[in-house]
């Protein structure tokens, strides 16, 4: 299925199940902590500069946002996690949207969990890890921030990822850099792999 990524629009915000986009489509969601640059990788895969809103004030993506690309596929932007600042209530409100959402098994063709390939994942992100796990949903780690390390250091860093979030050898972990759009191209390529795969 050819398309054109330049054709991309803003559609909705799903606060609750009913808001949830269920027309067949694939569609793509990328999951991650807040300011781990989730808006600037759909920004980089895109092509396009400020399509996803990014902010300086982490944990503002607070509901599962759709994007329509070339009126064939969704990309969608889950909701931050990990933010300290955000209130117990908050957070529960986020964890009870999450299971609606992955309850739903034909609601997506592939996740997307970004990682900062700087340090081990958080807790939250083991806990996200896990989501996709109990669910079966297909799923690759993008380890974004990867031109912050040095090539002798990337190897390491990435089998710490596998390690931490127990990740099968199945499962691709794609280092990257959202800000110097180098490794995009491999992200790209595995996104349109799932959208794909769906024909």
């Amino acid at each position: 299925m050819k398309v054109n990524l330049h054709n991309a629009e803003f559609v909705s915000s799903a606060a609750s199940r009913a808001g949830f986009r269920r027309d067949g489509r694939p569609a793509i969601a990328f999951a991650g902590r807040s300011n781990v640059g989730k808006s600037s990788t759909i920004n980089a895969l895109l092509n396009r500069k400020g399509f996803a809103r990014v902010s300086e004030s982490p944990g503002k993506t607070i509901h599962v946002n759709y994007f329509l690309i070339d009126g064939k596929v969704w990309l969608v932007d889950l909701p931050g996690y990990g933010y300290a600042r955000v209130s117990k209530s908050e957070r529960q409100r986020w964890g009870s949207l999450m299971e609606d959402f992955f309850a739903e098994r034909e609601l997506l063709s592939l996740c997307v969990l970004i990682v900062d390939l700087r340090h081990p994942p958080t807790a939250d992100d083991v806990v996200m890890c896990n989501y996709f796990k109990a669910t079966g949903h297909r799923f690759i780690v993008a380890a974004n921030k990867a031109d912050c390390l040095k090539k002798s250091e990337l190897d390491p860093a990435i089998e710490r990822v596998r390690e931490v979030l127990e990740l099968d050898d199945d499962v691709t972990v794609l280092p990257y850099s959202a800000k110097k759009k180098s490794g995009i191209e491999s992200l790209l390529a595995a996104v349109r792999s799932a959208w794909e795969d769906e024909q």
